[in-house]
């Protein structure tokens, strides 16, 4: 895969993410333009709402776990990275559980972090719990990210994405692929662990 055409299934990933929730925010809208019904009017501005704080934080999350957000070198403050991730969920079934310590972490670690998180929620169908535990020691940054749930496991092409094989690789497993390219950049010795029940990302 070249980089043209990485860049394109990334993109392709981050507006697939955003196509249902912008397209409720158009639907409601169309519901508020026509409707003269007050109960169906309260709807359709709860829609749009909802929908709304949907598509700004899976903005805010893609900006930074996909994007060049902050400096290079920069730090991000694992609280921050805790509502990114808590923020992408909005609308879903899934749960956040959060163990770890209000520290900062460098940038492309907490990114690894985000994706990681990603992988896992891809990971549980049905939706689930994600839970998030992270080292004390900020010099020496590591993670565990363990999603439990109905018929929790990892689909077959992201796996091989996030182990690094790039054969037929889709705007749906592309985002496994950049977990993967984010560890191996930090030599992060990211694994992938399918447990009863349960999947396993981590790395450090």
């Amino acid at each position: 895969m070249n980089d043209i055409e990485f860049a394109a299934l990334l993109v392709s990933r981050v507006c697939h993410d955003l196509v249902s929730p912008v397209s409720a925010v158009g639907n409601g809208l169309e519901v508020l333009a026509d409707e003269r019904d007050a109960g169906m009017r309260a709807d359709a501005l709860a829609l749009v709402t909802s929908s709304a704080e949907q598509v700004a934080a899976r903005l805010k999350f893609s900006r930074i776990a996909f994007g060049a957000a902050g400096a290079v070198g920069a730090e991000l403050d694992l609280t921050e990275v805790c509502r990114l991730i808590d923020g992408v969920f909005l609308g879903t079934k899934m749960e956040l559980a959060w163990q770890a310590p209000p520290l900062n972490w460098p940038k492309n670690w907490a990114k690894l972090l985000m994706n990681a998180a990603l992988v896992v929620a891809d990971s549980l169908p049905r939706g689930g719990r994600i839970a998030v535990e992270t080292s004390e020691d900020p010099a020496a940054p590591r993670f565990t990210v363990r999603g439990t749930g109905l018929n929790a496991r990892f689909r077959e092409d992201s796996e091989r994405a996030a182990r690094g094989d790039d054969t037929g690789v889709e705007s749906r497993s592309i985002q496994a692929f950049f977990t993967y390219k984010l560890a191996r950049a930090l030599n992060a010795g990211l694994t992938l662990t399918a447990l009863d029940g349960a999947v396993e990302v981590a790395a450090g």
